[in-house]
């Protein structure tokens, strides 16, 4: 029997447990503790006990009654146990997990589609406006836009340098081939120096850190959201995968299989019983809950304050307006740049050239200016919108999470003679804790010693990220520098 198999196969009996439950006084067969654990547990018949034992030499599932469980069962049935925690903790979280990395791979192939476009409207203003530098803008725009997506996704670029070396990259062009037309300086020592001179004559006006402001923020908000997204997928991950402590494994054990033991296959545990089980094993998740319900709301403040001349979509999609102001802008003040170049650089030796000519394909034109028309529906602000509507959701999901899984796949139903840990009874009469840590000092079934170190580090990456999220502050900063 395959593992998924044996999966559905216990899925299948906790359904069967809510019909009833098997009275422990008269056992007289263990057939159907056999036929389960063979089923269940892919273990062997041999050995197992065909009637009730007295004395079995077991660790956890003592009682005063004969038992159908030897040593080795217990053993295996422990195993189990930890296995379905782990099973009913992954189905708990599938929905959540699969919200926020659908949408993570979404806005990643979205925001690539985007810096695409991007360089394909940079190219088409040269190819139809500025053909004579086209082919020699190519470079630099490619460079630009691959830039943008290494910082975008997370790799250890600087905005302010690329932006500022795409400008000076831009301005010995306009200045070849605008301001001077018609001849190419022959010297590179010369271009590298009218490069050079531009951040000190300013040919571009205020149109680079405009374009620096701009897409600095919303490249730093798109960056941070999805490195966010990344780190809750990494959350639910360690969450679902959790290492149980010796205690913990111990309850679950008496809470899901110690019944077979008495022949109580079809029973289930009562739900003050099954609360302080797992909230005593989930106690350590639980302390998520503060950082996870701050880690929602600071997305959702964000992804609010990614809108306007700051939206990402936006930004991208008419840098190549910028470009062209700022060219036009060069070219008007064309004399006066002319003679602040002379003086810095000095006059070149020119020597007349042809200048290669552009050869973008024009059908690449026209379905790239067809792109820009989009649909109000599909923007990227929207999507995030709906991400975040289903997100907020979840703000307290590590703090009902025990909750959840007693009410939703352990308990039994309201009514129905339960069982407490010992025996089946009509009701739990002991003391229920609390979630969390703190709560747990007095929790009867199951002993919480320490701090969980995978839960702590957990927790200090969502404060790291907490703390790097811009929300809706009206300054952002990026390198040092406020726009």
């Amino acid at each position: 029997m395959s593992a998924q198999t044996w999966r559905v196969g216990s899925q299948c009996l906790l359904l069967l447990a809510l019909v009833g439950s098997i009275r422990s006084e008269g056992v007289q067969s263990c057939e159907e503790v056999r036929k389960l654990f063979q089923g269940r547990l892919v273990g062997p018949v041999k050995g197992l006990p065909d009637s009730p034992r007295a004395g079995p030499d077991l660790q956890v599932c003592t009682a005063k009654k004969p038992s159908c469980c030897t040593r080795k069962m217990e053993e295996r049935y422990q195993v189990v146990a930890r296995q379905d925690m782990q099973q009913v903790l992954q189905t708990s979280s599938s929905t959540l997990k699969f919200l926020i990395s659908r949408n993570a791979a979404a806005f990643q192939e979205t925001l690539e589609t985007l810096i695409r476009q991007a360089e394909n409207y940079t190219s088409i203003l040269f190819c139809n406006t500025y053909r004579n530098m086209a082919l020699e803008a190519a470079a630099s725009t490619q460079e630009l836009f691959t830039d943008v997506g290494l910082y975008l996704f997370g790799a250890d670029v600087n905005p302010e340098e690329f932006v500022n070396r795409f400008f000076d990259s831009l301005f010995p062009l306009v200045y070849n081939h605008l301001i001077n037309p018609g001849v190419t300086d022959s010297s590179l020592e010369y271009s590298e120096c009218v490069r050079t001179a531009r951040r000190d004559i300013s040919p571009f006006g205020n149109i680079p850190k405009r374009v620096l402001g701009q897409m600095g923020r919303s490249l730093l908000a798109s960056r941070t959201f999805l490195q966010a997204l990344n780190l809750g997928i990494e959350v639910i991950n360690t969450t679902d995968h959790l290492h149980f402590s010796k205690e913990c494994g111990r309850a679950l054990l008496r809470m899901q299989y110690c019944p077979h033991c008495q022949g109580l296959a079809l029973t289930k545990p009562c739900m003050g019983y099954c609360l302080n089980v797992m909230r005593g094993c989930l106690a350590h998740v639980a302390e998520l809950n503060p950082h996870w319900h701050v880690y929602i709301r600071s997305l959702e403040e964000l992804s609010d304050a990614m809108h306007g001349t700051y939206d990402i979509e936006h930004v991208l999609l008419n840098f190549h307006l910028l470009v062209n102001d700022a060219v036009m802008q060069a070219h008007r003040d064309g004399q006066k740049l002319s003679e602040q170049v002379n003086k810095i650089c000095g006059r070149p030796v020119r020597t007349p050239t042809q200048s290669p000519r552009c050869s973008f394909d024009g059908s690449k034109e026209k379905h790239g200016m067809k792109i820009s028309i989009r649909n109000g529906e599909e923007t990227l602000a929207n999507r995030r919108k709906e991400f975040i509507n289903s997100l907020r959701l979840y703000r307290t999901f590590y703090g009902g999470l025990a909750d959840q899984l007693c009410a939703n796949e352990l308990d039994a139903a309201d009514g129905l003679p339960c069982w407490n840990g010992e025996d089946i009874v009509k009701s739990y009469t002991q003391r229920v804790v609390g979630n969390g840590i703190k709560a747990q000092s007095g929790n009867p079934e199951v002993k919480v010693k320490g701090t969980d170190p995978v839960i702590n580090q957990i927790i200090d990456k969502l404060r790291h990220v907490i703390q790097l999220l811009p929300s809706k502050r009206d300054i952002w900063y990026v390198n040092g520098t406020a726009y």
